[in-house]
C-alpha cells in the first residue's frame, strides 16, 4: 500500500516554510515615508553645495542612469556620472522643488514634478532654469539610493 500522507506532509512543509519567507519579507520591506523621501532632495542640494561632483556621484546606486537637463549624454556609470557634476557644479547650481508628487513602494520610491534650477550662465549672470524631473531611489540594504534622475527643461507656456 503506497502513503499519500508522507507527500502531503512535505508538500505542507514546504508551503509553510515559503509562507513564512514571504512574511519576513514583507516584514523586511523598507517603505519610506514622504518626510524621508523629501529628505533626499536636501541631501542631494547638500551635496551640490559642496561642489565636489563626488560627494554627488556617491548619492547615486552602482547601477543608476542620469538623463541631466544640460547633457544629451546618458550617464550609466558612477564615473559618467561623477564626469557630468565637475562641468555642471561649476556653475553653482542651487535647486527648488516648485511641484512634487510621490509614490512609494517595497524598497522604491518615486518623486517627480516640477522645479526650478537657478546657476551661473555663460556670462557669469545667475538665471532660473525651469524643468521637470524625477528622481526614482532604491533602497539598498543600508541607505536609499539614487537609481534614476531625469531633469529636462520645461517647454514654454503656451496660450
Amino acid at each position: 500500500m503506497i502513503s499519500l500522507a508522507r507527500p502531503a506532509l512535505l508538500i505542507g512543509v514546504a508551503f509553510a516554510a515559503a509562507s513564512a519567507q514571504a512574511h519576513t519579507a514583507t516584514m523586511t520591506c523598507p517603505v519610506a515615508s514622504d518626510a524621508a523621501v523629501a529628505s533626499q532632495f536636501d541631501r542631494f542640494m547638500a551635496a551640490w553645495a559642496t561642489g565636489k561632483p563626488a560627494k554627488v556621484a556617491a548619492l547615486f546606486g552602482p547601477n543608476a542612469t542620469l538623463l541631466a537637463t544640460v547633457s544629451n549624454a546618458e550617464r550609466t556609470t558612477p564615473a559618467g556620472i561623477e564626469e557630468y557634476f565637475v562641468s555642471f557644479l561649476a556653475n553653482k547650481p542651487v535647486a527648488r522643488i516648485d511641484t512634487s508628487t510621490i509614490v512609494r513602494d517595497c524598497n522604491t520610491a518615486t518623486r517627480s514634478g516640477n522645479w526650478t534650477v537657478s546657476m551661473l550662465n555663460a556670462n557669469k549672470d545667475r538665471v532660473d532654469v525651469p524643468a521637470r524631473y524625477t528622481f526614482e531611489y532604491k533602497w539598498d540594504g543600508k541607505d536609499w539610493m539614487i537609481q534614476h534622475l531625469h531633469s529636462s527643461v520645461r517647454p514654454a507656456p503656451t496660450k
